[in-house]
Protein backbone atom coordinates (compact mmCIF):
# COMPACT_ATOMS: atom_id res chain seq x y z
CA UNK A 1 0.00 0.00 0.00
CA UNK A 2 1.55 3.33 -1.02
CA UNK A 3 2.51 5.61 1.87
CA UNK A 4 0.73 8.69 0.56
CA UNK A 5 -1.88 10.95 2.09
CA UNK A 6 -5.43 10.41 0.81
CA UNK A 7 -6.76 13.35 -1.18
CA UNK A 8 -9.95 15.23 -0.31
CA UNK A 9 -12.82 13.87 -2.38
CA UNK A 10 -13.05 16.87 -4.72
CA UNK A 11 -9.30 16.79 -5.40
CA UNK A 12 -9.27 13.03 -5.99
CA UNK A 13 -11.89 13.47 -8.70
CA UNK A 14 -9.79 16.21 -10.35
CA UNK A 15 -6.67 14.02 -10.13
CA UNK A 16 -8.55 11.23 -11.91
CA UNK A 17 -10.21 13.43 -14.54
CA UNK A 18 -7.36 15.85 -15.31
CA UNK A 19 -4.14 14.09 -14.33
CA UNK A 20 -5.01 10.54 -15.32
CA UNK A 21 -4.60 9.17 -11.81
CA UNK A 22 -5.91 5.65 -11.27
CA UNK A 23 -5.90 5.16 -7.48
CA UNK A 24 -5.63 1.36 -7.53
CA UNK A 25 -2.66 1.58 -9.93
CA UNK A 26 -0.56 4.08 -7.96
CA UNK A 27 1.39 1.31 -6.22
CA UNK A 28 2.45 -0.15 -9.57
CA UNK A 29 3.32 3.28 -10.99
CA UNK A 30 5.50 4.05 -7.97
CA UNK A 31 7.15 0.63 -8.23
CA UNK A 32 8.04 1.28 -11.88
CA UNK A 33 9.58 4.66 -11.01
CA UNK A 34 11.59 3.19 -8.12
CA UNK A 35 12.86 0.39 -10.35
CA UNK A 36 14.05 2.97 -12.88
CA UNK A 37 15.89 4.88 -10.13
CA UNK A 38 17.65 1.68 -9.03
CA UNK A 39 18.80 1.05 -12.60
CA UNK A 40 20.58 4.42 -12.79
CA UNK A 41 23.60 4.42 -10.48
CA UNK A 42 24.31 8.13 -10.98
CA UNK A 43 21.02 9.05 -9.36
CA UNK A 44 20.57 9.07 -5.59
CA UNK A 45 16.95 10.10 -5.20
CA UNK A 46 14.44 10.21 -2.40
CA UNK A 47 12.25 7.13 -2.86
CA UNK A 48 9.56 8.08 -0.36
CA UNK A 49 6.12 7.55 -1.88
CA UNK A 50 4.77 11.02 -1.04
CA UNK A 51 7.72 12.61 -2.86
CA UNK A 52 7.66 10.38 -5.93
CA UNK A 53 3.90 10.44 -6.46
CA UNK A 54 4.08 14.16 -7.14
CA UNK A 55 6.46 13.56 -10.05
CA UNK A 56 3.83 11.22 -11.50
CA UNK A 57 1.03 13.70 -10.88
CA UNK A 58 3.14 16.57 -12.19
CA UNK A 59 3.71 14.57 -15.40
CA UNK A 60 0.07 13.47 -15.73
CA UNK A 61 1.21 9.91 -15.13
CA UNK A 62 3.52 9.75 -18.10
CA UNK A 63 6.30 7.59 -16.67
CA UNK A 64 8.83 8.88 -19.20
CA UNK A 65 8.07 12.50 -18.33
CA UNK A 66 8.24 11.70 -14.62
CA UNK A 67 11.68 10.11 -15.10
CA UNK A 68 12.90 13.13 -17.06
CA UNK A 69 11.58 15.60 -14.49
CA UNK A 70 13.09 13.64 -11.60
CA UNK A 71 16.44 13.40 -13.38
CA UNK A 72 16.32 17.14 -14.09
CA UNK A 73 15.42 17.85 -10.47
CA UNK A 74 18.52 16.18 -9.07
CA UNK A 75 20.94 16.95 -11.90
CA UNK A 76 20.29 20.68 -11.78
CA UNK A 77 20.12 20.94 -8.01
CA UNK A 78 23.45 19.12 -7.74
CA UNK A 79 25.13 21.27 -10.38
CA UNK A 80 23.86 24.61 -9.12
CA UNK A 81 23.82 25.27 -5.34
CA UNK A 82 21.15 27.95 -5.71
CA UNK A 83 18.71 25.26 -6.91
CA UNK A 84 19.10 23.06 -3.83
CA UNK A 85 16.96 22.72 -0.73
CA UNK A 86 18.47 23.06 2.71
CA UNK A 87 19.37 20.07 4.85
CA UNK A 88 18.66 21.95 8.10
CA UNK A 89 15.36 23.78 8.49
CA UNK A 90 16.48 24.92 11.95
CA UNK A 91 19.32 26.97 10.50
CA UNK A 92 18.96 30.48 12.02
CA UNK A 93 19.33 32.18 8.62
CA UNK A 94 16.59 29.97 7.14
CA UNK A 95 14.21 30.81 9.99
CA UNK A 96 15.09 34.51 9.89
CA UNK A 97 14.35 34.63 6.17
CA UNK A 98 11.04 32.83 6.65
CA UNK A 99 9.98 35.27 9.35
CA UNK A 100 10.39 38.23 7.00
CA UNK A 101 7.25 37.03 5.21
CA UNK A 102 8.99 37.16 1.84
CA UNK A 103 7.20 33.97 0.81
CA UNK A 104 3.77 33.25 2.21
CA UNK A 105 1.44 30.35 1.33
CA UNK A 106 -2.01 31.82 1.80
CA UNK A 107 -4.27 29.49 3.80
CA UNK A 108 -7.33 29.45 1.50
CA UNK A 109 -6.87 28.02 -2.03
CA UNK A 110 -8.27 30.07 -4.88
CA UNK A 111 -12.02 29.48 -5.21
CA UNK A 112 -11.90 27.31 -2.11
CA UNK A 113 -10.51 24.16 -3.76
CA UNK A 114 -8.34 25.55 -6.54
CA UNK A 115 -4.63 26.39 -6.83
CA UNK A 116 -2.59 27.36 -3.80
CA UNK A 117 -1.89 31.11 -3.73
CA UNK A 118 1.67 32.10 -2.89
CA UNK A 119 2.48 35.70 -2.03
CA UNK A 120 6.08 36.78 -2.63
CA UNK A 121 7.77 40.07 -1.83
CA UNK A 122 11.30 41.40 -1.54
CA UNK A 123 10.89 42.97 1.86
CA UNK A 124 14.42 42.64 3.23
CA UNK A 125 17.55 44.68 2.76
CA UNK A 126 19.94 43.94 -0.14
CA UNK A 127 22.68 43.00 2.32
CA UNK A 128 20.55 40.93 4.71
CA UNK A 129 20.86 37.59 2.88
CA UNK A 130 22.96 36.03 0.14
CA UNK A 131 21.62 34.74 -3.17
CA UNK A 132 22.19 31.13 -2.14
CA UNK A 133 20.45 31.62 1.21
CA UNK A 134 17.41 33.12 -0.51
CA UNK A 135 17.23 30.50 -3.26
CA UNK A 136 17.70 27.55 -0.92
CA UNK A 137 14.90 28.89 1.24
CA UNK A 138 12.60 29.16 -1.78
CA UNK A 139 13.35 25.61 -2.98
CA UNK A 140 12.93 24.20 0.52
CA UNK A 141 9.50 25.79 0.71
CA UNK A 142 8.71 24.40 -2.74
CA UNK A 143 9.73 20.90 -1.66
CA UNK A 144 7.64 21.13 1.51
CA UNK A 145 4.72 22.26 -0.64
CA UNK A 146 4.96 19.29 -3.02
CA UNK A 147 5.08 16.95 -0.02
CA UNK A 148 2.44 18.59 2.12
CA UNK A 149 -0.09 20.58 0.10
CA UNK A 150 -2.75 18.59 -1.83
CA UNK A 151 -4.19 21.72 -3.46
CA UNK A 152 -0.80 22.76 -4.85
CA UNK A 153 -0.09 19.19 -5.95
CA UNK A 154 -3.33 18.69 -7.85
CA UNK A 155 -4.48 22.19 -8.80
CA UNK A 156 -1.12 23.94 -9.09
CA UNK A 157 0.16 27.31 -7.93
CA UNK A 158 -0.80 30.93 -8.41
CA UNK A 159 1.88 33.48 -7.54
CA UNK A 160 1.31 37.07 -6.50
CA UNK A 161 4.66 38.88 -6.52
CA UNK A 162 4.86 42.35 -5.00
CA UNK A 163 7.91 44.32 -6.16
CA UNK A 164 7.07 47.58 -4.38
CA UNK A 165 10.09 47.30 -2.07
CA UNK A 166 12.54 46.13 -4.73
CA UNK A 167 15.45 48.50 -5.38
CA UNK A 168 18.39 48.64 -7.74
CA UNK A 169 20.54 47.65 -4.75
CA UNK A 170 18.82 44.24 -4.80
CA UNK A 171 19.93 43.55 -8.38
CA UNK A 172 23.27 41.86 -7.48
CA UNK A 173 21.26 39.13 -5.73
CA UNK A 174 19.91 37.88 -9.08
CA UNK A 175 22.12 37.56 -12.13
CA UNK A 176 20.59 36.81 -15.56
CA UNK A 177 22.19 33.33 -15.47
CA UNK A 178 20.66 32.52 -12.08
CA UNK A 179 17.28 33.82 -13.19
CA UNK A 180 17.31 31.71 -16.36
CA UNK A 181 18.29 28.60 -14.40
CA UNK A 182 15.62 29.39 -11.82
CA UNK A 183 12.82 29.76 -14.37
CA UNK A 184 13.91 26.67 -16.31
CA UNK A 185 14.03 24.62 -13.11
CA UNK A 186 10.44 25.64 -12.40
CA UNK A 187 9.34 24.56 -15.87
CA UNK A 188 11.45 21.45 -16.42
CA UNK A 189 12.19 19.99 -12.98
CA UNK A 190 9.65 21.13 -10.39
CA UNK A 191 6.60 18.81 -10.44
CA UNK A 192 4.18 21.58 -9.53
CA UNK A 193 2.14 23.35 -12.20
CA UNK A 194 2.27 27.13 -12.35
CA UNK A 195 -1.20 28.36 -13.29
CA UNK A 196 -0.78 32.14 -13.05
CA UNK A 197 1.81 34.70 -11.99
CA UNK A 198 0.83 38.28 -11.16
CA UNK A 199 3.72 40.72 -10.77
CA UNK A 200 2.55 43.86 -8.96
CA UNK A 201 4.29 47.24 -8.69
CA UNK A 202 6.82 46.12 -11.29
CA UNK A 203 9.58 48.70 -11.96
CA UNK A 204 11.34 48.72 -15.36
CA UNK A 205 14.50 47.00 -14.12
CA UNK A 206 12.47 44.05 -12.76
CA UNK A 207 10.60 43.80 -16.06
CA UNK A 208 13.93 43.63 -17.90
CA UNK A 209 15.09 40.80 -15.64
CA UNK A 210 11.82 38.93 -16.15
CA UNK A 211 12.11 39.29 -19.91
CA UNK A 212 15.56 37.69 -19.76
CA UNK A 213 14.34 34.83 -17.59
CA UNK A 214 11.26 34.18 -19.70
CA UNK A 215 13.13 34.29 -23.00
CA UNK A 216 13.96 30.59 -22.68
CA UNK A 217 10.59 29.33 -21.51
CA UNK A 218 7.60 28.00 -23.39
CA UNK A 219 4.93 30.26 -24.80
CA UNK A 220 2.49 28.44 -22.52
CA UNK A 221 4.28 29.64 -19.39
CA UNK A 222 4.83 33.14 -20.73
CA UNK A 223 1.11 33.49 -21.41
CA UNK A 224 0.38 32.87 -17.74
CA UNK A 225 2.45 35.78 -16.47
CA UNK A 226 0.79 39.17 -15.99
CA UNK A 227 2.91 42.22 -15.17
CA UNK A 228 1.36 45.27 -13.55
CA UNK A 229 3.18 48.56 -13.01
CA UNK A 230 1.09 49.37 -9.95
CA UNK A 231 -1.38 47.79 -7.56
CA UNK A 232 -5.06 48.64 -7.41
CA UNK A 233 -6.95 46.63 -4.78
CA UNK A 234 -10.34 47.06 -6.45
CA UNK A 235 -9.03 46.06 -9.90
CA UNK A 236 -7.07 43.12 -8.51
CA UNK A 237 -10.15 41.92 -6.64
CA UNK A 238 -11.51 40.70 -10.00
CA UNK A 239 -8.84 37.97 -9.85
CA UNK A 240 -8.53 37.60 -6.09
CA UNK A 241 -11.50 38.35 -3.86
CA UNK A 242 -10.36 40.02 -0.66
CA UNK A 243 -11.11 36.94 1.43
CA UNK A 244 -8.01 35.25 -0.04
CA UNK A 245 -5.59 38.13 0.54
CA UNK A 246 -3.89 38.99 3.85
CA UNK A 247 -4.69 42.18 5.71
CA UNK A 248 -1.36 43.65 4.61
CA UNK A 249 -2.70 43.69 1.04
CA UNK A 250 -6.13 45.09 1.82
CA UNK A 251 -7.62 41.63 2.20
CA UNK A 252 -9.84 39.97 4.76
CA UNK A 253 -7.44 37.18 5.74
CA UNK A 254 -5.10 37.20 8.70
CA UNK A 255 -1.76 39.00 8.55
CA UNK A 256 1.32 37.77 6.69
CA UNK A 257 3.15 37.61 10.01
CA UNK A 258 0.54 35.27 11.51
CA UNK A 259 0.35 33.06 8.41
CA UNK A 260 4.14 32.61 8.34
CA UNK A 261 4.22 31.96 12.07
CA UNK A 262 1.64 29.20 11.68
CA UNK A 263 3.55 27.69 8.75
CA UNK A 264 6.61 27.22 10.97
CA UNK A 265 4.74 24.28 12.48
CA UNK A 266 4.61 22.69 9.00
CA UNK A 267 8.33 23.33 8.50
CA UNK A 268 9.01 21.58 11.82
CA UNK A 269 7.23 18.46 10.54
CA UNK A 270 9.80 18.07 7.73
CA UNK A 271 12.95 18.47 9.83
CA UNK A 272 13.79 14.76 9.64
CA UNK A 273 12.79 14.49 5.98
CA UNK A 274 15.47 17.00 4.92
CA UNK A 275 18.03 15.33 7.19
CA UNK A 276 17.27 11.91 5.67
CA UNK A 277 17.60 13.15 2.12
CA UNK A 278 20.48 15.58 2.52
CA UNK A 279 22.82 13.53 0.30
CA UNK A 280 20.39 13.06 -2.58
CA UNK A 281 21.68 14.21 -5.97
CA UNK A 282 23.70 12.86 -8.87
CA UNK A 283 27.22 11.54 -9.30
CA UNK A 284 28.20 12.33 -12.89
CA UNK A 285 31.06 9.82 -12.80
CA UNK A 286 28.47 7.03 -12.48
CA UNK A 287 26.12 8.25 -15.20
CA UNK A 288 25.56 5.57 -17.85
CA UNK A 289 26.54 6.32 -21.46
CA UNK A 290 22.91 6.24 -22.51
CA UNK A 291 22.21 9.05 -20.04
CA UNK A 292 25.08 11.27 -21.19
CA UNK A 293 23.23 13.75 -23.36
CA UNK A 294 25.26 16.30 -25.25
CA UNK A 295 24.57 19.83 -26.44
CA UNK A 296 22.65 20.76 -23.32
CA UNK A 297 23.46 23.69 -21.10
CA UNK A 298 22.19 21.67 -18.16
CA UNK A 299 23.31 18.18 -19.12
CA UNK A 300 19.79 16.76 -19.01
CA UNK A 301 18.34 14.97 -21.98
CA UNK A 302 18.27 17.86 -24.39
CA UNK A 303 15.32 19.27 -22.47
CA UNK A 304 16.80 22.75 -22.27
CA UNK A 305 17.70 25.18 -24.98
CA UNK A 306 21.19 26.56 -24.66
CA UNK A 307 21.22 30.28 -24.11
CA UNK A 308 24.29 32.47 -23.93
CA UNK A 309 23.99 35.44 -21.64
CA UNK A 310 26.82 37.91 -21.15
Amino acid sequence: MPQIRPLPTELQKIAIDELGEVPNRIADDLSDLKEWIQQHPHLKACIEDQFLVQFLRGSKYSLEKAKEKLNNFYTLSTKYPYLRSTDDVDDPIFRKLHRTGCLCLLPIPLNGNGPRIILEQINFGPQDFTTIEICKYIWTMAEITLLNDPYACIQGLVFVMDCSKSTLQHLPLVTPKILIDFVMFCEKALPLRIKKVFVLNCPPFIQTLLNIGLSCTSEKLRSRIHICEGYNVEKFEKFFPKKYLPQNFGGENSSIEHICQEFEKVIDEYREYFQRNADCGVDESLRLDEDNIQNSEFGVGGSFRKINVD
